[in-house]
């Protein structure tokens, strides 16, 4: 990961994990606990598990996922969505850095007259929103989303990118 990414990764999730113990959702020593896993997590350049949530919600189990998106729906009027049943919008597709979205946990996913619908797992984060803000053109919409949902449609969109890339020439044999 690109130092810059890596820098927003850890920005993001130390925003998210400040809000969390906030909105009394986890406390400061579990939070600590967590950052330290997350280090090493970063460290060992697994993007899928970099994300203090997930490693709060699934490796501590301290937190529930459930109890974080029923708060931003509560308190912050985000709407909520399931990204196993959303197709990309083609545009996003072509032109998201996926790397970005792993470092927000964040997945813009629709593009309507002028309206940007995103997906996070890291809403709390105000780092996070406030670089897709920096980086999308127009308002944004924004949902909850579960962290295994944001993860397939990155993993998906990346295994569509990788099948589309045209296959290298073979070197002419030595004569």
């Amino acid at each position: 990961m690109k130092p810059a990414l890596r820098n927003l990764l850890l920005r993001s999730n130390r925003y998210l994990g400040a809000a969390l113990v906030e909105a009394d959702l986890v406390t400061l020593p579990n939070l600590e606990a967590a950052t330290e896993r997350l280090l090493q997590l970063v460290a060992a350049g697994n993007a899928r598990q970099s994300n203090v949530l997930g490693v709060l919600a699934y490796e501590m189990k301290v937190l529930r996922e459930e109890d974080v998106l029923q708060h931003l729906a509560d308190e912050h009027g985000a709407g909520l969505v399931d990204l196993r049943d959303v197709e990309l919008a083609e545009d996003l597709k072509q032109h998201l850095d996926p790397e970005a979205c792993w470092a927000t946990w964040t997945l813009p996913f629709d593009r309507e007259e002028g309206f940007n619908s995103v997906a996070s797992a890291c809403f709390l984060s105000s780092a996070a929103r406030t670089y897709w803000e920096k980086h999308l053109d127009g308002p944004i919409i924004w949902y909850g989303a579960t962290i295994e949902s944001i993860a397939d449609q990155l993993e998906k969109l990346t295994a569509a990118r990788a099948a589309a890339m045209p296959v290298p020439a073979a070197a002419p044999p030595a004569a």
